[in-house]
């Protein structure tokens, strides 16, 4: 079974069990910080994967890392999956997690990529078209900053992509000429 079908099974029942306790926002907290974590540091997502480390030393690891910091319930995850020997893909349990939570909440995420930093009203307008474009009012909007965009944006919503930045369109440009039979004669 895959690791991305395993890791959606885990964190349904996480998101389910954690609802039916009345904690999930405090799960939620725990995941936030256990993905952000693991983003972070490099070394505990290869020790995670690597078969050759005892799971029960993941387990010690990962309660040293944790414990204290997340709830009793989340503890309580870490220790099943680790248990079940699926460390490798609490990593994508950690990002299932959260989109089953926005899934579940009414929430849309997109990530929109500017050459600049964006001002409010532009914000407004991002904002307003991915509302129009998935017909949810809630929607939580990371930006991210490139400058060889050179202009325009990029937005992702789930796994949609709308590329109209000035990069984009100089490549087609250059595609496009590259097509172009007149060109050799010049």
């Amino acid at each position: 079974m895959s690791e991305q079908r395993v890791a959606s099974r885990y964190a349904k029942s996480l998101l389910d069990l954690a609802e039916e306790r009345g904690t999930l926002a405090q799960v939620k907290e725990d995941m936030d910080l256990f993905s952000k974590t693991l983003d972070e540091n490099r070394d505990l997502r290869l020790l995670l994967r690597n078969p050759i480390v005892n799971h029960d030393k993941k387990l010690a690891i990962l309660r040293a890392v944790f414990g204290g910091k997340v709830s009793d319930l989340t503890e309580k995850f870490f220790t099943i999956v680790t248990q079940k020997n699926r460390e490798s893909a609490l990593e994508f349990i950690g990002s299932e997690f959260r989109t089953q939570y926005n899934q579940l909440r009414g929430v849309q995420t997109a990530e929109v990529t500017t050459a600049t930093p964006l001002d409010a009203p532009t914000r407004l307008q991002v904002v307003q078209m991915v509302r129009e474009q998935t017909g949810l009012q809630q929607v939580t909007l990371t930006e991210k900053v490139d400058a060889s965009l050179i202009g325009g944006f990029v937005l992702r919503v789930g796994d949609q992509q709308i590329d109209d930045s000035v990069r984009y369109r100089l490549r087609k440009l250059r595609s496009e000429f590259s097509k172009n039979p007149y060109q050799s004669q010049l």
